[in-house]
């Protein structure tokens, strides 16, 4: 047994030596799947470059001219747009366009299946903020990429928690404003504010508004600069129905900037074009002083600075028009041939008469 066991002892020193010879000849373990470890250690490197990166643009949205949009890309209506959607089409698709800009608080006006201004407004403000579409070059179609963007999970976050439950953010750049109520859109808009441009006009004033004490409408000569300062605001007064004003013609103002205000108008144009106030469709106008209240933060952004810098800035005071004369509003009479003017009741009157 003993030979046996020698036998045995030489045998699996024989083996153990050739076992020693290969291993040092072939590559080690560590070398094996050092490629796999380069490359894992290169993908650990990306993600955590992508989180960083992701970090600061986080970090940074709070000052970015955009507004805050997530977007999980998780399509909530299965429906497919076969064709582009163009102002003046009807049908069931401009139905779910309609819903679902309803949805998601840009107010399309009456859901009624047809692609009317309303629905081009709400389709612009939807371009501009969340499709960070330049103003200028928003179309007001929705085409079946623009459905598959506005079907997903849409989220848009304010970018300021005000001091009150309900606040305004005025986006000058995108042209675009959103109510929120504890953070969630009550509202998201279109809207036309001041062209920056000097002005000299006629306007009419209503009683009540600044520049006007009487019980009746007057009208003045007025030069002005047509601006819409940034800064942090509050509403502070309203008014109800059409109004004339410094400024134009408005209708159910609120007011947060001495003559600035927020208020319905008919045109209401893809560029700044006001007299300094914020102009919104006529049919947001309708509802909107019952969803802000006297005391509401107003935070407008320019894109430049962020509010805060900005405080609280007025207008720029309007002058009186030097070259403006007031037109004579009275009937001059006349006397012709066989014709007496004669007043009834104050107002001016011809009689013809026979000549003696």
């Amino acid at each position: 047994m003993s030979d046996d066991f020698s036998d045995d002892e030489n045998f699996n020193d024989e083996f153990f030596d050739d076992e020693l010879d290969q291993w040092h000849t072939q590559p080690s373990l560590y070398d094996r799947w050092r490629p796999a470890i380069a490359a894992i250690a290169v993908l650990l490197t990306v993600v955590a470059i992508s989180v960083v990166a992701n970090a600061d643009k986080s970090d940074s949205d709070a000052s970015n001219p955009n507004v805050n949009v997530d977007s999980t890309n998780v399509p909530l209506v299965t429906v497919p747009l076969t064709r582009t959607i163009k102002p003046g089409m009807k049908g069931d698709d401009v139905l779910r366009v309609q819903q679902r800009l309803a949805a998601l608080h840009f107010d399309p006006g009456p859901q009624d299946s047809v692609f009317g201004q309303n629905t081009i407004q709400a389709v612009w403000a939807f371009e501009k903020l969340v499709m960070s579409t330049p103003r200028e070059r928003a179309t007001g179609v929705v085409t079946p990429s623009t459905w598959s963007i506005m079907q997903s999970d849409i989220q848009i976050k304010p970018r300021r928690d005000a001091d009150t439950a309900t606040h305004v953010e005025v986006y000058l750049p995108e042209q675009v404003l959103i109510v929120f109520k504890d953070g969630t859109p009550l509202v998201i808009t279109h809207i036309s504010t001041g062209s920056n441009e000097k002005w000299c006009e006629e306007v009419a004033i209503s009683p009540g508004e600044d520049g006007n004490n009487t019980d009746a409408e007057i009208k003045r000569g007025i030069c002005g600069e047509a601006i819409t300062p940034p800064g942090i605001f509050y509403f502070y007064n309203r008014r109800q129905g059409m109004r004339e004003s410094k400024l134009g013609t408005m209708y159910n103002p609120v007011y947060f900037n001495y003559n600035i205000a927020i208020h319905g108008a008919i045109l209401v144009p893809l560029k700044p074009a006001s007299h300094g106030c914020i102009r919104i469709p006529m049919s947001v106008a309708r509802y909107f002083q019952a969803i802000v209240a006297y005391g509401d933060r107003i935070y407008v952004f320019d894109g430049v600075k962020e509010p805060e810098e900005y405080g609280s800035p007025v207008p720029p005071f309007d002058v009186p028009d030097p070259d403006y004369t007031t037109v004579p509003t009275t009937i001059p009479q006349t006397t012709l041939p066989n014709v007496v003017v004669t007043t009834i009741a104050g107002s001016p009157t011809t009689i013809p008469v026979t000549a003696p």
